[in-house]
């Protein structure tokens, strides 16, 4: 069985996204339960040095719907990072799912051995193969991303398993 590059990156980043919007419901739930302030667990880090929360959710989003365009050649519209409540975060999460869910598995075919260039600064770039690029950069970003921001939760006393990482079967 051989799978396509659209099977490959299209079901488990929406799947991924899917999952953490759950998971940041759940996270808005535990805060109004518990009284405390949104603001508080959207600013959360795990480190000093570290992302907070919302840039976590927004970099998920961004590497999934980034990393698809690009395997399908095209270049993704721009989305402001002025997300400030949970509800934002969701909205966000779920706007990257439906973007995914445009992509048809055609616009992804011959991507594994296109070359897909990505910016890494300021008139920098670095070039990689779509397999790689799919398989070595998009998905473990995304999951770190992701794992980052359920830590970040979780450390915080929100009530998550790994069920709630991984979604249903």
């Amino acid at each position: 069985m051989s799978l396509s590059m659209h099977a490959a990156a299209v079901p488990p980043l929406q799947r991924t996204l899917t999952n953490l919007a759950a998971v940041l419901a759940k996270a808005e739930a535990h805060a109004e339960a518990g009284g405390i302030d949104p603001a508080v667990l959207l600013a959360s880090r795990l480190y000093p040095d570290m992302f907070p929360l919302t840039r976590q959710v927004q970099i998920a989003a961004d590497i999934a719907r980034r990393g698809v365009a690009r395997l399908a050649g095209v270049e993704a519209v721009a989305v402001a990072d002025d997300e400030t409540t949970f509800a934002q975060l969701i909205e966000r999460l779920e706007a990257a799912v439906n973007e995914l869910g445009g992509y048809a598995p055609n616009q992804l075919e011959d991507s594994a051995e296109r070359e897909v260039s990505v910016p890494i600064g300021p008139g920098q770039s670095i070039t990689m193969i779509g397999w790689p690029f799919l398989s070595g950069f998009v998905l473990p970003n995304v999951y770190f991303h992701t794992s980052t921001a359920y830590g970040i939760l979780r450390h915080n006393g929100v009530v998550l398993g790994k069920r709630d990482f991984l979604g249903e079967p």
